[in-house]
């Protein structure tokens, strides 16, 4: 049975952080995204129409899930290897090669979570796995 009801898109992501100053940061500097809001319990970042609430929990992780699970953002090819430097310099980690269409880096925020940047979309994915 099919719903008649569905959701629009994505909203937003909040990611737990041990340390809300570093999370900005990094989220801000490294990144590139826009601060929009901060206050002593988190934080609203842009990364054009999709937002990012980083929210300080003493249960934040400390080291990444081990499943495949993590958050995508999309870059331009001409910023792409500008951004791989920079983060790189801001300290993250790549926690695995790039093996799928597209370029893609993929790397650890300061608190363990599974990001990445990437060059493409989902028309440029399914031509991909057409060929």
């Amino acid at each position: 049975m099919t719903g008649t009801h569905k959701v629009r898109g994505f909203n937003h992501v909040t990611l737990a952080v041990g340390d809300l100053d570093r999370a900005v940061k990094f989220y801000v500097e490294a990144l590139g995204l826009a601060l929009r809001e901060r206050w002593a319990k988190g934080a609203y970042l842009e990364a054009g129409s999709f937002w990012i609430a980083l929210s300080p929990d003493p249960l934040a992780r400390r080291e990444p899930h081990p499943d495949y699970t993590h958050v995508a953002f999309d870059v331009a090819q001409a910023d792409f290897a500008g951004l791989v430097q920079q983060l790189l310099a801001a300290g993250a980690r790549a926690w695995k090669d790039n093996r799928s269409e597209g370029d893609s880096f993929y790397f650890l925020d300061p608190d363990g979570h599974r990001l990445e940047i990437h060059v493409g979309n989902l028309e440029t994915r399914i031509e991909a796995m057409e060929r």
